[in-house]
């Protein structure tokens, strides 16, 4: 009777620390459109081509990579970034020398949340913890966030998708 006692005293301690922790991850919001002069962006796609007109047989300016941070800069505020033929306009980053151009707006994510990772987080198939894990994620990784849903998170990894537990 003491044993079962002192066990249920121990695993009703651990299950306190447990819900008061602290959180493994922090999620940086969207920026609101008041503080910024066009839409940050990031690219989903490995290879993406910044063009001169809004067609994809326009003369390509230049490539951008998985990740790459474009700023929309072609917007009806507040209502959002404006579509032409699919594309936005845009320039590679804020510097003035910045090539600016046209990007298919299907391949980028306009505005994202961020997660960012404070411990090694697992990366799920699905958002269920017995679904298959696709990824460990080391500290300090940096993925937009894609969709919330419920508890969960669903990523973007290098040009595919994965769910996070919140």
């Amino acid at each position: 009777m003491k044993k079962h006692s002192w066990l249920m005293i121990l695993t009703a301690l651990m299950v306190m620390l447990g819900c008061t922790g602290t959180a493994f991850a922090k999620v940086i919001p969207p920026l609101d459109s008041a503080q910024q002069i066009g839409y940050p962006a990031v690219v989903l796609y490995e290879k993406l081509t910044l063009r001169k007109m809004p067609s994809s047989s326009s003369k390509a300016i230049q490539t951008l990579d998985y990740g790459d941070r474009p700023i929309v800069i072609d917007a009806d505020l507040p209502s959002g970034p404006k579509e032409e033929n699919g594309f936005v306009y845009c320039t590679v980053d804020d510097s003035e020398e910045s090539p600016c151009g046209w990007i298919d707006a299907g391949y980028i994510i306009i505005n994202p949340a961020w997660y960012v990772t404070e411990k090694k987080t697992t990366v799920y198939a699905w958002n269920d913890t017995t679904a298959p894990k696709i990824a460990l994620l080391d500290k300090a990784t940096r993925l937009p966030i894609l969709k919330e849903e419920g508890d969960w998170y669903l990523v973007s990894l290098r040009g595919a998708v994965g769910w996070i537990h919140k």
